[in-house]
C-alpha cells in the first residue's frame, strides 16, 4: 500500500488522520504552528488525495493497518495519534489494535464506530445514509464535486468561512479525480463492518491517555461520553465557537490544547 505524506517539523512525532472531504490538508495550520515543537507526519489516507486508490481496504481496521505500517516507517513504531471525522475512528481502533503503536490519543470532533449516526431519523447524520447507497451518490455528485464538498464543510462549520474556498477546491480536485468520490464513500460504506470490531471492544480499556476535543456545535459532549467507557486516563475539552472542523474554526484553542497534551 503506497501512502502519501508530508512531515514538517522537529520532536516527537505526531501523525495526524484526517476525515472525509478532506485531506492531509486539513492539518496545514496545525503544522505551521506546531512544528517547531513535534515532528509532524500528515498522511492522505487510503483512496484519498495522492495514496494508492484501492478497490477495498477501506474498513477503519484496514485504514489502522496502514498507519501502524506508517508509524513504523517513519516514527520508529510509536507516536502520537490524532485523528478527526473518519480519520478518528481509524485512530481509535487503531489504539485497540495496535496498542504499542500510540503514545498518546487524541480524537478530534468524530464518533467512535457504532451505526448511531446512520439513522436520520434518530438525531443521526442524513449524509451517512446517502453515502452508503451503492452507485446514488457517484451519479449524484459527478461533476458536481466542488459543490457538493462546499456544501458539506459549510454545513458542518460554526464558523462557516473558516475553511478557504481556495482549500475547498484543492479538496475537490482530488476528489473530483477518477474514482475519487467512490473512495471517499467507500469509508461510509464500510461503517457496519467498523461498528462490528467496535462493538468486540465494548469490555476494552485504552491504556494510553486520551484526549477528546470537540465542536460545541460538531458532536459535542457525545464524544467525551463515548470515550469515557474505555479511556482510563481521559482530557476533554469542548470548543464552544466551533462546528464539526475544530482545527481549522479554532486553531490557535486547537494547537494549544494539542501541544499541551501531547507535552504532558
Amino acid at each position: 500500500m503506497r501512502l502519501h505524506y508530508v512531515v514538517v517539523g522537529a520532536g516527537p512525532a505526531v501523525v495526524l488522520l484526517h476525515g472525509w472531504p478532506q485531506t492531509w490538508l486539513a492539518w496545514k495550520q496545525t503544522m505551521e504552528r506546531l512544528a517547531s515543537r513535534f515532528t509532524l507526519i500528515a498522511p492522505d489516507l487510503r483512496g484519498v488525495g495522492l495514496s494508492q486508490r484501492t478497490p477495498a481496504g477501506y474498513d477503519k481496521q484496514t485504514i489502522a493497518a496502514d498507519i501502524a505500517a506508517l508509524i513504523a516507517h517513519v516514527a520508529g513504531g510509536r507516536a502520537h495519534v490524532v485523528g478527526h471525522d473518519m480519520g478518528g475512528k481509524a485512530a481509535f481502533l487503531l489504539a485497540h489494535l495496535h496498542p504499542d503503536c500510540v503514545e498518546r490519543l487524541v480524537l478530534v470532533d468524530c464518533l467512535l464506530p457504532g451505526t448511531e449516526n446512520m439513522d436520520a431519523a434518530h438525531g443521526g447524520a442524513w449524509h451517512y445514509g446517502f453515502h452508503m447507497a451503492p452507485e446514488i451518490p457517484e451519479l449524484l455528485t459527478k461533476g458536481r464535486e466542488h459543490a457538493y464538498i462546499t456544501a458539506q464543510i459549510r454545513a458542518w462549520s460554526y464558523r462557516k468561512t473558516a475553511v478557504s474556498e481556495a482549500t475547498i477546491a484543492e479538496y475537490a480536485r482530488h476528489y473530483a479525480t477518477p474514482g475519487g468520490m467512490a473512495a471517499g464513500f467507500a469509508f461510509y460504506r464500510a461503517l457496519p463492518e467498523d461498528a462490528r470490531l467496535a462493538a468486540s471492544f465494548t469490555d476494552s480499556t485504552l491504556s494510553m491517555p486520551v484526549m477528546t476535543i470537540a465542536g460545541r456545535h460538531g458532536v459535542g459532549a457525545r464524544l467525551e461520553e463515548a470515550a469515557r467507557r474505555q479511556a482510563r486516563d481521559l482530557t476533554a475539552e469542548i470548543v464552544e465557537d466551533s462546528g464539526h472542523f475544530v482545527a481549522e474554526e479554532a486553531p490557535d484553542f486547537f494547537c494549544d490544547r494539542l501541544a499541551r497534551f501531547l507535552s504532558a
